[in-house]
């Protein structure tokens, strides 16, 4: 499958082959010794995960169907490469979280469908499950996440809080029902490899600012994306004189934005001239560009491996229609948004850059899955995973180095906001859903009243738009990848190994009924 829009970069920077710019010695080390780290020391890692953030959302990836201009993303994606066949795990928030921190999708869980509600639930990944920041921990890492967490945690009350934190649901959709000051949370990021956390749960309960494992201000849920991002600039700063000195770290950034609630700060708003939800995403580049400025200054920019993606399509609360009407397509040219089985519900921007090592200038149509940092950071250190660890990870270093000839991935699973399955090998996606699956039109329900097949077969290299279904005319396809799903399923892995458990039995033919809404 080729890249989408290719021609945005100069021809003479697509060659597959890494550039030169660090002359015949670096050359000789990456052919020598190609998932070596630099001399200089194991790369820090800068994880930067948006909220809700279409693929056409980023101007590089979208020049004939986006106005949004976002400079400091297209200037790190030209320093770095684009990955234009990228995937979140789920198509919708606390499944690709899972996912993206521990290497398994998040349907062997017993998270079938939708989110957590973030108020006050069980921890979705197991005790003693390893994730990315406790394996990097181990091998020397500082380890942090600023940022929204909505992977669940349990919470104690201070004395004399006798009454929970607001749940109406105007105060929820606001984000204002954080958990009161002194609450403590049980179970939260510093119980899962992080060394240090602040932020907070998710979109509903912006208001209540975490750090580490305690509840320590209530602030206005409009403060919270600028209040994230000079916390991650301190980080930066105070791990400096550390990760010069041959200690790395690991920061993961998952932002607050562009997701709803859409509260662009008061000299954000009307830059655009599209709309808060426009001004959101021009703030959030600015955020992006305040992380990387903050790199060179503490320089660690050439020994820095920054990773900038988003957990799933932009959201149709975002005003998608009314942004079309502008000239404004946030899934570019692909079908669908966030929490549907199609391409824009899970196909998201995802730019890498480290100096020297990842080539500067290029795309690649590589087929990958957020769920591939474990194994990505495992192959980076020349280090093996324990069997029952990052069962769904495939490490991307030779696709981060540019020394891939051939797929790393026998196939990527989707999931959609209803548990809704599909699965992609090379240009052939199956999707086990008459509809959406999610909230785009017709979603399963209504597909099924007009009497569409239960099943969608899209050939993605001649129809990215998913608008021809191919099930009836290729049935060894459909059977075919019916086949390595199940297999995928009953073996409690996608990768090879020993069969591993799910954490509950897993249906995967019939979508779940959609909830009223």
């Amino acid at each position: 499958m080729r890249p989408l829009q290719e021609t945005t970069l100069p021809t003479s920077s697509r060659a597959s082959a890494p550039r030169l710019s660090n002359g015949l010695v670096a050359l000789l080390c990456l052919f020598v010794f190609p998932t070596a780290a630099p001399a200089a020391g194991r790369p820090n890692v800068v994880y930067i995960l948006a909220d809700d953030l279409g693929f056409g959302d980023v101007s590089i990836l979208n020049p004939e169907r986006g106005r949004i201009r976002t400079p400091h993303l297209d200037a790190l994606a030209r320093a770095g490469t684009i990955f234009t066949d990228a995937h979140s795990s789920s198509s919708v928030c606390t499944p690709t979280r899972y996912g993206l921190l521990t290497g398994r999708y998040a349907w062997r869980t017993r998270l079938q469908r939708g989110v957590l509600d973030g108020a006050d639930d069980d921890p979705l990944i197991a005790e003693g499950r390893l994730t990315v920041p406790a394996f990097l921990r181990r091998h020397g890492y500082a380890t942090a996440a600023i940022g929204k967490w909505h992977l669940g945690f349990r919470s104690k009350y201070p004395p004399g809080a006798s009454t929970p934190a607001p749940k109406e649901q105007g105060k929820r959709r606001m984000g204002e029902a954080g958990l009161p000051v002194g609450a403590r949370i049980l179970g939260g990021p510093t119980t899962r490899g992080f060394d240090y956390f602040w932020g907070c749960s998710n979109a509903r309960t912006m208001s209540g600012l975490i750090e580490n494992d305690r509840v320590i201000e209530n602030l206005p849920p409009a403060e919270m994306l600028p209040r994230l991002g000079r916390r991650a600039v301190d980080y930066i700063t105070e791990r400096g004189p550390a990760a010069r000195a041959g200690q790395p770290f690991f920061l993961y950034v998952p932002l607050t934005s562009p997701h709803t609630p859409i509260l662009p700060s008061p000299e954000w708003k009307g830059r655009s001239s599209l709309g808060d939800y426009a001004d959101f995403i021009l703030q959030t580049d600015a955020v992006v560009g305040d992380l990387l400025a903050a790199l060179a200054a503490q320089g660690l920019a050439e020994n820095t491996l920054v990773i900038f993606t988003a957990d799933n399509g932009c959201s149709p609360q975002a005003g998608t229609a009314e942004l079309e009407a502008k000239g404004h397509f946030a899934s570019a040219a692909l079908r669908g948004y966030k929490a549907d089985i199609w391409e824009g519900g899970h196909r998201v921007p995802f730019f890498a850059r480290w100096p020297g090592r990842v080539p500067a200038g290029r795309t690649s149509d590589q087929l990958i899955c957020h769920t591939d940092l474990l194994a990505t950071m495992a192959d980076l250190l020349g280090e093996r995973l324990p069997d029952d660890a990052g069962e769904d990870s495939v490490s991307l270093l030779p696709a981060l180095l540019g020394r891939d000839r051939a797929p790393l991935r026998e196939a990527v699973v989707h999931h959609s906001i209803h548990g809704a399955f599909a699965i992609r090998q090379g240009a052939w996606k199956l999707a086990f859903a008459p509809g959406s699956g999610g909230w785009g039109k017709p979603g399963d329900a209504e597909a099924r009243r007009a009497g569409l097949p239960a099943a969608q077969l899209y050939d993605l290299a001649q129809d990215l738009a998913e608008s021809r279904n191919l099930q009836a005319e290729q049935p060894a396809v459909v059977a075919r990848l019916t086949a390595l799903l199940e297999g995928y399923v009953t073996r409690g892995r996608s990768t090879p190994g020993a069969p591993r458990p799910n954490d509950v039995p897993v249906s995967w033919r019939e979508p779940a009924r959609a909830p009223a809404r």
